[in-house]
Formats: structure tokens, sequence, C-alpha cells
């Protein structure tokens, strides 16, 4: 079969089997398998591939068709501009958490002097990592309960040359964390467990700890947003992504425990999913 054969076969196949963006999954498992940039393959599409180059793409088509995530198969996710490790140790990272970034840092760039960030639940370690190389003079701190998360970030930390600009801890939120920080950002578990037969087989590929909260979906957001206040420095910023129908509740929840300036901000799908908010 040539590349041209084997794309169309997959795209039919990933199709049937309910895959979003069949054609673009299947360049990537592709151009992965080849060694190629995806871009290159459309400069080969008459090369006849052989059966060593066509039985670790079956393999991959396979599982890929079963619901196991793309970013699983192929290793890495790009997040901001930056390639990081991704696998089953952790969540893999949305393009929401892309936009909490974004708005982030242009709200908080001229803050940036001698602060102290803490990334609660950092996962993977993108959003720690990312504004370690945003903020070269920030001290950063990333905690997560997972220590096989924790593992993953310290491997993107080296991968991305970072070692030395984040301090990664193992914590149940900030229970092990010392001192006050300028900003806590945190990208928790929002889910609660009876929705979990709405989410999609992909997500279903995540770690429990990184999905599921309690009931309500909220209770961890809740916890931090009671702990925050003793560990931000005065005018520190609190910014969190939450749940669908959360934002409501969680603005009244800041407001009574006497936070300021309380702001919620859309996703690119119209949803409130950003929550920011000041102390002190």
């Amino acid at each position: 079969m040539t590349v041209l054969e084997v794309l169309k076969s997959t795209t039919s196949y990933f199709q049937k089997h309910n895959i979003e963006s069949p054609r673009l999954n299947a360049e990537h498992l592709l151009a992965q398998v080849l060694q190629r940039k995806r871009i290159e393959l459309y400069l080969e599409f008459e090369r006849h591939l052989n059966e060593s180059e066509l039985a670790p793409l079956r393999d991959l088509v396979k599982r890929r068709g079963a619901g196991e995530p793309l970013q699983h198969l192929l290793g890495t996710i790009e997040f901001c501009g930056h390639t990081f490790a991704c696998d089953k140790r952790a969540m893999v990272p949305r393009p929401e958490t892309e936009q909490l970034v974004e708005l982030l840092i242009s709200n908080f760039r001229s803050e940036t002097a001698d602060s102290r960030i803490v990334d609660v639940g950092t996962g993977s370690g993108v959003i720690a990592l990312y504004l370690a190389a945003e903020f070269p003079e920030a001290e950063i701190v990333a905690v997560d309960i997972s220590e096989d998360a924790l593992a993953l970030a310290r491997e993107n930390a080296r991968r991305l040359g970072l070692v030395d600009r984040v301090k990664f801890l193992p914590s149940n939120l900030l229970e092990n964390v010392a001192g006050a920080f300028d900003l806590i950002i945190a990208n928790l578990p929002y889910v609660s467990k009876e929705q979990q037969q709405t989410l999609s087989r992909e997500v279903l590929h995540d770690p429990e700890v990184a999905l599921f909260a309690g009931a309500r979906g909220d209770e961890l957001v809740r916890e931090l947003i009671m702990q925050a206040p003793s560990r931000l420095r005065p005018r520190g910023m609190l910014a969190l992504e939450i749940g669908i129908g959360q934002s409501k509740l969680l603005v009244a929840a800041l407001a009574e425990k006497n936070y300021r300036d309380i702001w919620t901000e859309n996703d690119y799908s119209g949803v409130t999913r950003f929550l920011f908010a000041r102390y002190g």
C-alpha cells in the first residue's frame, strides 16, 4: 500500500469508530511510525510501505479506534508552543487550560517581579513549566497528590531545561507547601462521579484522581478556596479552571470568604470556565 492508500483506509476506519478528526489522526500516527513531520507525508503519497512499517501502524490504529487518546499514542502534546511528554500518568492537557494560561499572563505579567507562584494539581507540569519559561524571575512551586504525575512533570522539566526553575512537591492541595504566594493557580478535578457515563472514551483514559472530585464535582475547588487566604500575600491572586455550571456557586463561595475583585472568563465555547479573585 502507498502512503496515500494507507491514509485513506485509516481515515475510513476512524470514521467508522467515531474518532473525531479522522484524517488528522491518521496523518499523525503515520508520521509517528515513519518518523516524519506530518506535512512531509504529502511529499511521499506514492511511496509504498513495507510490512515493518505497516505492523506498528496497525497496532496504533487499533488502539486509537478503541478510544485511546492520540496524545498517549504519540507520547507528546503541544501546549502553548512547547512540546511536553504526555501519557497515562496525568490528564491530557486541554485547550481550555492553554486559555487559562494566556488569560493569566495578560492579567499578571506586570506583577511578576520577585513573585511566588504555586501550581496546585500540576499533573504533567504544563502550567508551572510554561510560567517558568515565561517569568524567569519568579519562584515557582508545583504540587500534586499523585507521585506518578509528579514523575511525569519532572521529566518534562528536564525535557525543557527547566529543572532548576520549578520545585515539585507531593501535596494534597496546599498541605505540604510552605510560605505565601502572589499567585495560586489550579486546574483541579471538577467532575462528579455521576457524570462519568457522559465522558468520552478518550477522557476516561485519564487517571481518575485527575478527573473526579466528590458528589458535586466542585469539592476540591471549594477546599482550595478555603485554604488559599492564609497562603496568599496581600493582593495575591487565585486563578481557577472550573467545570460547567459551577461558576455561580463558586463566586458566592469566594465572596463569603472575603475575596475581592472576583471575575469570571468564558472559554472559546462560551462556557464560564475560569475564575479569578484577589485576597487582602
